[in-house]
């Protein structure tokens, strides 16, 4: 009699070897060379150091001349991955809702001149308020959240800012992607909550909502501080001249004179900020003008109208002082439990830092000195398809930790020690990749010969401008 355990860890080893068979019939070309990578890379002793590396390990049976090969060469039906990552089990909040959650990570390549489409990517400094501006490619990643303090996401869709993109546009249109291969793979069904999507300052919220609209889903995001919204336009009132108004007053979240009362108040005790108290205010938009990505809007600009949100906690960890922040919704009529359930899941979004770090710092995402910006989206592929086995591995997983290190229930290890016990599963799983054929190397370069043709350099930064871009700003104006 097969126990509960058992028939269990079957269905996750099947979910495991349907994801690898998938991902194996992603590559359309070379798809045997681009496979072993990240099966190298899940079984590699330590961090990622260099692509060459992984052709030491035994699980990469190829060269490295074949690996590089690959990554210029190849190509990799990212449609096809796409559907396989929506497809794949994805973590939900208590409620059933999937909280996807959009950012950028940059690739740093400040010392590639002959890479053609680096921009000006903005990085930390290791000091407060401290930050630098460094050339490289930027990426745009959505992942899935899950509930609670943990290091796990689920990435959805990744996709390269080139020089000529709309950062709002690209968003947009990745975003409703997401949403609509969800729908299509069958994680969303007509009842379901509404798809939240979580984003940080960074992000025209209002656009995003603007051009979302008609998906089942919500957009919270925060807000600078000294944005200035309105409420709607009081009703006229009889026998009053003139145009009548779009807007209501100004409504500054810097200047308490002007907040009127809020519509829902919450209070929660956590752990590890202390007391945290969310006051929301419904209706509340702001005034578009056409800049921006509003530039080339035909027609006059909506009023897309949703919920402010203060949350003000006690405490930052390490006892340092909290500033409030302010969070904004598409959604409207809200009550004190939506309130809470905005303000947690963006506080959720801040796990996508762990995955980023685990990208560059183990699965080795930045190592790679590629040149041409199309083998980096190739080889970017490989560390998402690693990341989301060591996910569909997470239940099968034994915990090998170290001496120093605290025992983990099941269930609950991080992806890195996941990673170490993933060479003894991957015997237990689909191999679809085929044996190396005998072959010889090249004869390369004639000896004594020089290059003749060295290669182009670039320029970094927008050097693509939009023609609307360049149209006299009043002429926009309706």
């Amino acid at each position: 009699m097969i126990s509960v355990h058992d028939a269990e860890r079957a269905a996750a080893l099947g979910e495991l070897s349907g994801f690898r068979q998938e991902f194996y019939g992603c590559p359309t070309a070379r798809s045997d060379v681009l496979f072993e990578p990240a099966d190298a890379t899940l079984c590699a002793v330590g961090p990622v150091k260099s692509p060459v590396d992984l052709t030491l390990i035994p699980e990469h049976r190829r060269g490295h001349g074949a690996l590089y090969d690959a990554l210029n060469r190849g190509h990799v039906d990212t449609g096809r991955l796409r559907r396989a990552l929506a497809g794949a089990p994805l973590p939900r909040f208590p409620d059933g809702r999937i909280v996807p959650a959009v950012d950028v990570s940059p690739w740093l390549r400040s010392d590639a001149a002959c890479s053609a489409e680096r921009l000006f990517c903005h990085v930390h400094g290791r000091a407060r308020s401290a930050s630098q501006f460094i050339p490289g490619w930027p990426y745009s990643f959505v992942a899935a959240l899950e509930p609670g303090r943990s290091s796990w996401t689920a990435i959805l869709d990744v996709t390269r800012l080139g020089p000529a993109a709309d950062a709002t546009a690209v968003t947009a249109a990745q975003l409703r992607g997401v949403v609509e291969r969800l729908v299509a793979a069958g994680q969303w069904r007509p009842g379901d909550p509404s798809v939240l999507i979580v984003a940080d300052a960074g992000y025209d919220i209002t656009r995003l909502a603007f051009v979302l609209d008609g998906l089942p889903v919500e957009v919270t995001g925060r807000i600078r501080s000294d944005r200035v919204l309105r409420p709607p336009a009081p009703p006229r009132l009889p026998g009053a001249n003139g145009r009548p108004p779009e807007h209501g007053g100004e409504f500054a979240p810097a200047d308490p004179t002007t907040r009127p009362r809020p519509t829902a108040v919450t209070t929660t005790d956590t752990t590890r900020y202390g007391k945290a108290e969310a006051q929301a205010r419904d209706r509340l938009h702001p005034r578009l003008t056409h800049r921006a990505a509003w530039l080339d809007h035909d027609g006059p600009l909506p009023i897309v109208e949703g919920t402010l949100i203060r949350l003000k906690v006690e405490h930052l960890p390490g006892d340092r002082e909290a500033k409030p922040v302010w969070l904004w919704s598409s959604a409207t009529g809200a009550t004190a439990a939506d309130v809470d359930r905005w303000w947690r899941a963006f506080l959720r979004r801040f796990d996508l830092e762990h995955t980023f770090r685990l990208f560059k710092q183990t699965l080795g995402w930045t190592t790679p000195k590629l040149r041409r910006p199309e083998a980096a989206d190739r080889w970017t592929w490989l560390p998402i398809a690693a990341h989301t086995q060591l996910r569909l591995a997470r239940p099968l997983a034994a915990d090998l930790r170290r001496p120093w290190e605290k025992p983990a229930a099941p269930g609950t290890l991080t992806p890195a020690r996941v990673r170490r016990g993933f060479r003894n599963l991957r015997a237990d799983t689909v191999l679809p990749a085929s044996a190396p054929k005998p072959t010889r190397p090249g004869p390369g370069r004639p000896p004594g010969t020089r290059n003749s043709r060295p290669a182009p350099r670039y320029d970094v930064g927008k050097t693509v401008k939009r023609p609307v871009s360049l149209i006299d700003p009043q002429r926009q104006r309706p």
